[in-house]
């Protein structure tokens, strides 16, 4: 069983910034990359950024420059640092993981989301 807890959202100004965290927990053995997805209102869910286990980014288009994504290994907590902000940023904001669990049953791999995030860019 493994959690997803995002945290960090909240209303933001043009411009600026804010840091979305995202925070695993669970019987995690490995994790294989973690994800920042979007949804915006009538829009579908988009890949912002990720981060693999050897620490490879991705980041799309529409995001490269401003935001970064970062983890913290011993912590198993992966962050978000969102800068220069725009009104179509405004999404919920989810955290997606590629994990293998293992205890005594064994091991497994599945695919994992938090509950969200809401990120509001207005002024």
């Amino acid at each position: 069983q493994v959690q997803l807890v995002e945290s960090g959202g909240g209303l933001v100004q043009p411009g600026g910034s804010v840091r979305l965290s995202c925070a695993a927990s669970g019987n995690i053995f490995s994790i294989h990359v973690i994800g920042w997805y979007r949804q915006a209102p009538g829009k579908e869910r988009e890949l912002v950024a990720s981060i693999t286990g050897g620490g490879y980014t991705h980041y799309a288009d529409s995001v490269k420059g401003r935001l970064t994504i970062s983890r913290d290994t011993a912590k198993n907590t992966v962050y978000l640092q969102m800068n220069n902000l725009k009104p179509d940023d405004t999404a919920v904001y989810y955290c997606n993981a590629d994990i293998t669990t293992s205890d005594y049953t064994g091991s497994s791999r599945h695919d994992y989301w938090g509950q969200g995030t809401q990120v509001t860019v207005s002024s």
